[in-house]
């Protein structure tokens, strides 16, 4: 079993930064990738970042030279730095993991990221 932990979300005026934590417990296999999804109201989910066990990134369009991803492999952790933060990033952003190869995802419960003056 995997659980995944976040933190960092708030409420912060446009042109602001974040950072947003989460960390990982439970039965980890090293061959993975762990990564930030974000769901506005009335909007599917998407991806934001990921980055995998050996540095591949992968960013969305909307967020590249904003956001940086990035990971301390020995604690299981991964970090989203967010800045120039735009009305439209409002969402609740969820924490991701899954094994390289397999189609089994886990999720944390999500961290609530508002952009408003």
């Amino acid at each position: 079993q995997v659980h995944l932990v976040e933190s960092g979300g708030d409420l912060v005026q446009p042109g602001g930064s974040l950072r947003l934590s989460c960390t990982a417990s439970g039965s980890i296999f090293r061959f993975n990738v762990m990564g930030w999804y974000r769901q506005a109201p009335g909007k599917e989910r998407e991806l934001v970042a990921t980055m995998s066990h050996v540095g591949g990134i992968s960013y969305a369009d909307s967020v590249k030279d904003r956001f940086t991803i990035s990971r301390d492999i020995a604690k299981n952790t991964v970090f989203l730095q967010m800045n120039s933060l735009k009305p439209e990033d409002t969402a609740v952003y969820y924490c991701n993991l899954h094994w390289i190869g397999s189609t089994t995802h886990y999720w944390g419960s999500g961290t609530q990221v508002t952009v408003s003056s």
